[in-house]
């Protein structure tokens, strides 16, 4: 296992995953940011079944990170309980992973 996250962040449309995550990577707090345009999402929100259309950002980082980028995220996302996942990266191509570790504030 890494200590690389792969952090899942479900965003209202694409400007808005744009602008989180050009800070995440401004800050050094992700090493790249990928915007998905469009998925939808169901989930029950105070007692009742939502249906909404989200853009889904997926931001690429070290462990490290984790606390600060959640931080960020909060500060920044219109959403009162976003949604932020970090998934652990078990493998990866080792080169990439040094690209991530050297591109992100933390070093690991």
């Amino acid at each position: 296992m890494t200590d690389f996250r792969l952090v899942y962040i479900p965003v209202p449309d694409e400007a808005c995953g744009r602008e989180i995550g050009k800070r995440l990577v401004e800050r050094g707090l992700a090493a790249c940011a990928n915007i998905l345009p469009r998925m939808t999402s169901i989930y029950r929100w105070e007692g009742k079944l939502e249906e909404d259309r989200e853009a889904l950002l997926l931001a690429k980082t070290h462990m490290e990170n984790l606390p600060e980028l959640q931080r960020l995220v909060k500060e920044l996302h219109p959403y009162r309980l976003p949604c932020v996942v970090a998934l652990a990266i078990d493998a990866g191509l080792p080169a990439y992973l040094e690209w991530v570790r050297d591109n992100t504030r933390t070093r690991g």
